[in-house]
């Protein structure tokens, strides 16, 4: 087998190596304000183990690719789409960390009541959702055009967690004693609108992998 035959092989398995870590990440993601909404503590606790297999794979790819870089000693386009990879799998594992984030705040919140209405999350957790699902697709197609527009869904989403936090805020002074709780369900705003915003980082690192220039989405 030629060299350049086997360097497609390997790059071929850490890209589907970075698929299936976005799937699980997604998964997860989307899961964790599942469990949030219906209070399931067990089913939290879940989440939180299943991370390891999150973690493992990001691992195996960064291994993948130091391998690549040793054997092949890839240069120009190819140094920078092995690199590209190392960072949309960072970025991804980061959304499986928000999804054991809000697994924990399930676990503090108990079967409580909440104290307000979680509306804007559900609409957040829909925008983020369909940012990170769409963004994948563009990434494994290199599809710039639908990049952008998904990237721009980000001032969407900034926009809602803005609303959420002043509606939080609204709510400490109208229940008492529900200041941990509104604390706690803004941290979970947090970490959706910090998941929409790696999709950003993701559509980054796809203008940076095809046109070879940093570019930023303000």
């Amino acid at each position: 087998m030629v060299v350049r035959e086997k360097y497609e092989q390997e790059l071929a398995r850490v890209q589907q190596r970075l698929v299936d870590l976005c799937e699980l990440a997604i998964h997860a993601f989307d899961r964790s304000v599942d469990v949030l909404l219906e209070k399931d503590a067990e089913k939290a606790w879940m989440l939180i183990e299943q991370d390891r297999f999150i973690n493992r794979l990001e691992q195996h790819i960064q291994d993948d690719v130091l391998l690549i870089i040793a054997k092949q000693q890839p240069v120009a386009t190819d140094l920078r789409r092995v690199m590209v990879l190392v960072k949309a799998a960072s970025e991804m594992e980061r959304i499986g960390d928000y999804a054991v984030s809000i697994a924990k705040e399930t676990i503090r919140l108990g079967d409580a009541e909440l104290v307000l209405p979680i509306e804007k999350i559900a609409r957040m957790r829909v925008l983020a959702i369909k940012m990170l699902r769409d963004m994948l697709q563009a990434f494994i197609t290199e599809d710039l055009m639908e990049a952008k527009v998904l990237a721009e869904m980000d001032d969407q989403i900034d926009e809602l967690y803005g609303e959420a936090l002043t509606e939080l805020l609204a709510a400490t002074h109208l229940q008492d004693g529900a200041e941990s709780q509104l604390q706690q369900l803004s941290f979970v705003c947090k970490y959706i609108e910090r998941a929409a915003d790696h999709a950003t980082n993701l559509a980054e690192s796809l203008f940076y992998l095809v046109k070879g220039k940093h570019y930023a989405f303000d």
